[in-house]
């Protein structure tokens, strides 16, 4: 081969790395996410790389790909390095081992978007961090779970602040060759696919595997070349696209969800819905059932309710997905003849009126159609739900309604600082290490002396400081304000001063500005010559959410005002390693939400994994977290319908507790010791008794206790002999539903008007039915008190259930009869109400035919 070409000649070649055996620990530990809580892993990966480990946004896999092999032959030879590898990996091995301990029930979550460490950009915020924390907790507590969702090309996007204040969002594609996911490959090596039907042709999914701990998550990926265009990009990004890239986003992980853990040869017992765009997990559930078990379609729906669990996290009814009839048709019309049923029928199960063509088809009735229970995520938000779903259950009062709550946690290996943890593995006792342990004990913090407490914090404030002012100093990541005003703030944001810190997602209802009603107050609150005040923001706003944008930009602008430069900073590019740092080393951690538009909210929880107070509206989780001397909360009930009214009574509220409580006890120093006595007490409290009740291991025990035990045994149950109890069910429900519109009410009678309460003259009432050839024990007769409230709502004060007194076999009419004797005097609504009885259901919604008098 002659030797005449003038221009250089290159060729691609692929350097795979491949570790010293010495080594081989790292490997194994960079593919399972548990590094990410673990302290001591962590620190491994620092130690081989501090900058890099820094560059990389603490990525393993980045790590191990960019360092040297002279560096990797130094550490192969580094005795203080590998003692430290040995142990790690002790550790890690007698964790995994314990997987082979899972009991049941087996559950299935599925949830679409995944916070669990920034390597993985699969989240966009609160719902994905809850679900990862959800995950590892899992992980911790040994629970059997199996978890699916998507894996996104671009994930969220990434933030960046112009000169001029305005978010830029960039969309960076993830290399798949440096996140914690591996291709899940059959027994000759092939990628394991799984399909489904879009519209005129088949679309697949590559699925891929990532160990979160104990538990793996299952992701599809549909951006391969076995597929059309226009569905390569299906899993492009998180939330992204028009209403159709969605649909097709929601039949990937409902249906194609279902289809992987089969492919993969997984059989969970319970299916947890984590909000509405995994409904279709029940009509893949549904088509099962009737494939592999010749069920009716009736019978199906009672095993996938009895076994499926719908939590929706969204306090406005605006915030449920749904999808106009004709895009819905285009790609599940072919359902309803798989299915024996009318395409009104299927419409029957996401709509309300199923006739209002008006109304959109909604994937939270759909999931509630298809669950046994349906739950919010915190006390508050399950009475807001109950509203919200009460449509479905037109006969019933909001409050009677099934819809209960979990209120979200947070998992405190990965919130809480490694200095916290350090401090309450000493006083927590050994059981808290087996993360199955009395919540109790973080009444341990008590025995920490308060000068450890106070120079903890101040250590944590130090490093908080210090990673925003390099944050700012970067002109990759922030450019919104200019060098002298970066020099400014430098020089005026303290470790000293008190620190507030707001770091969300920007929406309106948050109320991100707020602070801001009143600038010349602000003014003086934050250069108070004794009781100096500064707040850090961060956040994102959706990139279609010109007003939360608007609100970013505000607080920028006010934050080159002179007055608050340095003691308002707002910090770019906001992201799991930046909401560690905020909730660790901030003073106090600060929220606005619109009543009642917080669902739970969990920022705030993770603050107090550190010891940092809450000051918040009494919304979301604080309604059951606040106490006295553990933070501070703004009113609960609003006081003006007007609610420019209500943001100048909650702003002059949060100047005047800022004022007159909260800078007052920060700075109440001990000139001996030099601390304050009276925030140290809130610290532990705020640990002692708040941080505590509002762990994912709580939650975890919650959902077990409350749902996933008891929805097993029923599912057992029905599923017995051959579903043969499902069958019953489906029979009985069959027959009512034919019998019911011609049940009639042959007579009635009421208490009288006016009563004078007395145990020796009780009331009676009596009603007469004909029921259409059921039987007596068929429906249930019971007459309700309720009282009005200063708004005229009704609330239901006491239920009077009716006896069968008398039955007419020959005209088929049966009396119903009560004597009663109410608990209270008073003036009440009363009404009588007629429903299907049956002890085998689980709840009056799963059949909620309801007749009035």
């Amino acid at each position: 081969m002659q030797l005449n070409n003038d221009a250089p000649s290159w060729a691609s070649v692929r350097v795979t790395r491949h570790l010293p055996d010495e080594l081989s620990g790292l490997e194994t530990l960079c593919k399972n996410l548990w590094w990410c809580w673990n302290d001591r892993a962590k620190a491994l990966f620092k130690y081989i790389d501090p900058e890099l480990w820094h560059n990389s946004s603490h990525n393993p896999m980045v790590i191990l790909d960019a360092v040297s092999l002279k560096r990797y032959k130094q550490l192969a030879k580094d005795e203080v390095f590998l003692s430290h590898l040995r142990s790690v990996m002790d550790e890690f091995n007698a964790y995994m081992a314990e997987k082979d301990r899972r009991g049941k029930p087996s559950m299935a979550y599925f949830c679409m978007e995944y916070g669990l460490d920034a390597s993985l950009q699969i989240y966009s915020g609160g719902l994905g961090l809850l679900a990862g924390d959800y995950l590892k907790e899992s992980s911790d507590m040994n629970v059997n779970m199996v978890a699916v969702g998507l894996l996104y090309r671009y994930g969220y996007f990434t933030q960046r602040i112009t000169p001029q204040g305005n978010q830029v969002a960039e969309y960076n594609a993830q290399d798949f060759l440096k996140i914690p996911a591996e291709p899940v490959t059959d027994k000759d090596g092939k990628w394991v696919t799984v399909s489904m039907k879009m519209l005129d042709r088949e679309m697949k999914a590559r699925i891929w595997r990532v160990p979160v701990g104990r538990t793996d998550l299952y992701l599809l990926d549909t951006d391969f070349e076995d597929n059309a265009p226009e569905d390569r990009q299906v899993t492009h990004q998180l939330y992204g696209g028009d209403w159709e890239n969605r649909l097709k986003q929601e039949i990937l992980l409902g249906i194609g969800g279902i289809r992987a853990l089969r492919l993969l040869g997984l059989n969970p017992e319970i299916y947890h819905c984590n909000e509405g765009h995994a409904a279709f997990i029940g009509l893949e559930r549904l088509r099962e059932f009737m494939q592999n078990d010749g069920l009716k379609f009736d019978e199906a729906l009672e095993l996938v309710r009895a076994s499926s669990l719908f939590t929706t996290h969204t306090p406005v009814p605006a915030g449920h997905d749904a999808f106009e009839e004709d895009m819905l048709y285009r790609y599940m019309g072919h359902y309803p003849e798989r299915f024996g049923i009318t395409w009104r029928d299927l419409l029957s199960l996401g709509k309300v009126n199923v006739d209002d063509k008006g109304e959109r088809f909604s994937m939270s009735v759909l999931a509630a159609n298809c669950s046994q229970n349906v739950n919010g995520v915190s006390m508050l938000h399950g009475k807001v739900s109950q509203e919200i779903f009460a449509r479905m259950y037109p006969g019933y009062l909001p409050e009677e309604l099934h819809v209960s709550y979990v209120t979200n946690g947070v998992h405190y290996p990965t919130w809480a600082s490694k200095e916290w943890k350090a401090i309450h593995a000493r006083v927590f006792g050994n059981d808290f290490q087996t993360h199955h342990y009395d919540k109790r004990c973080f009444e341990g913090i008590y025995n920490i002396s308060d000068e450890e407490v106070w120079e903890t914090r101040k250590l944590l404030k130090k490093e908080l400081i210090r990673i925003v002012t390099n944050k700012l100093s970067d002109p990759e990541i922030s450019s919104h304000y200019s060098p002298s005003q970066v020099i400014a703030i430098k020089e005026r944001l303290s470790e000293d001063v008190l620190t507030i810190g707001f770091a969300r997602r920007f929406a309106t209802y948050k109320r991100a500005t707020l602070l801001f009603s009143d600038l010349d107050r602000l003014d003086a609150i934050v250069n108070d010559p004794k009781h100096p005040v500064q707040f850090i923001f961060a956040g994102k706003a959706h990139p279609a959410d010109g007003a939360g944008q608007d609100l970013i930009k505000r607080i920028i602008e006010i934050s080159k005002d002179d007055r608050f430069l340095g003691r308002i900073v707002f910090v770019p590019g906001y992201d799991i390693s930046l909401a560690k740092r905020l909730v660790q080393g901030v003073d106090v951690w600060m929220n606005n939400p619109t009543r009642p538009q917080e669902a739970s909210g969990t920022s705030g929880e993770k603050a107090s994994m550190n010891g940092v107070m809450h000051f918040s509206v009494l919304d979301g989780w604080w309604v059951e977290g606040y106490k006295e001397g553990c933070g501070w909360a703004l009113p609960q009930e609003r006081t003006y319908d007007d609610q420019n009214y209500q943001n100048e009574l909650d702003a002059a509220t949060i100047y005047a507790t800022i004022e007159n409580e909260i800078a007052p006890a920060y700075y109440d120093i001990d000139k001996n010791t030099g601390r304050s006595a009276q925030w140290i007490s809130y610290i532990k409290n705020t640990i002692a008794h708040v941080a505590c009740n509002f762990t994912t291991n709580r939650m975890m025990e919650d959902y077990c206790i409350q749902y996933y035990q008891p929805q097993f045994d029923r599912f057992n149950e029905l599923a017995a002999n051959k579903f043969a109890k499902a069958k019953e069910i489906a029979q009985w429900k069959k027959k009512v539903q034919e019998a019911w519109p011609n049940i009639k009410v042959i007579s009635y009678t009421t208490p009288n008007a006016s009563y004078v309460l007395s145990s020796k003259n009780p009331m009676q009432s009596e009603v007469v039915l004909n029921i259409a050839g059921l039987k007596p024990e068929d429906i249930g007769v019971e007459l309700i008190f309720a009282v009005a409230d200063k708004k005229n709502v009704l609330h239901i004060q006491e239920k009077i259930d009716y006896e069968v007194k008398k039955v007419d076999k020959e005209s088929g009419d049966v009396t119903y009869g009560a004597s009663i004797i109410p608990e209270r005097t008073g003036m009440y609504q009363i009404g009588i109400r007629v429903y299907p009885k049956n002890e085998l259901l689980p709840h009056r919604q799963d059949f909620p035919l309801v007749k009035w008098l």
